[in-house]
């Protein structure tokens, strides 16, 4: 199969999903959770607003500290590493 005709088959598929996608319509409905979700964030529980979300909140604040504060001393580290002169041999 020729370079060409994959490039053809490849926008005919995506043409065809584009349409599809647009002309129908999801029939699902979802409930509205924002007035809970405000209820829950404005409360004062002494919590910063980062952390009202559960233990997901909680676990993603942890993890990117801790890339940071890993990510700050490799940083130092090699910055280090890169002011010192090799010993030459």
């Amino acid at each position: 199969m020729s370079l060409g005709v994959k490039m053809l088959r490849g926008l005919l598929i995506l043409r065809q999903t584009s349409q599809r996608t647009i002309n129908t319509t999801s029939c699902r409905q979802f409930k509205n959770r924002v007035p809970e979700k405000q209820k829950l964030f404005q409360e004062d529980n002494g919590l910063p607003v980062y952390l009202k979300g559960g233990v997901m909140d909680h676990l993603l604040y942890r993890t990117t500290m801790a890339i940071t504060i890993f990510g700050s001393v490799y940083g130092l580290y090699e910055l280090y590493a890169a002011a010192m002169p090799k010993k030459q041999q």
